[in-house]
Parts: C-alpha cells; sequence; structure tokens
C-alpha cells in the first residue's frame, strides 16, 4: 500500500530517462571522479 522514497525514486528514475542514458549518466560519473581523482594526485605530487 505505501512504498518507501527509495522505491519511489527508483520507479521515478526509470521512466524519466533511457537505459542509454542511464548509461552515459554513469560514464560521466566515472571520467569525473577520474579526472578529479587524478587532480588531487597530481596536486599532492607537485606540492612535494
Amino acid at each position: 500500500m505505501f512504498e518507501s522514497l527509495d522505491e519511489t525514486m527508483k520507479h521515478d528514475e526509470q521512466t524519466e530517462s533511457s537505459p542509454k542514458e542511464r548509461a552515459v549518466r554513469y560514464v560521466m560519473m566515472a571520467v569525473a571522479a577520474v579526472v578529479i581523482l587524478g587532480g588531487l594526485l597530481m596536486g599532492i605530487r607537485v606540492l612535494n
């Protein structure tokens, strides 16, 4: 009868975006994480 907020959010996300859009989103998040971590590591190496 009552859905949890998490289930509702998952349902809304699935209806709003296609599988291709979700895949692109995950790839972009992975690229952003690599760039951010790479920048932090380079910054640390420059300071040492």
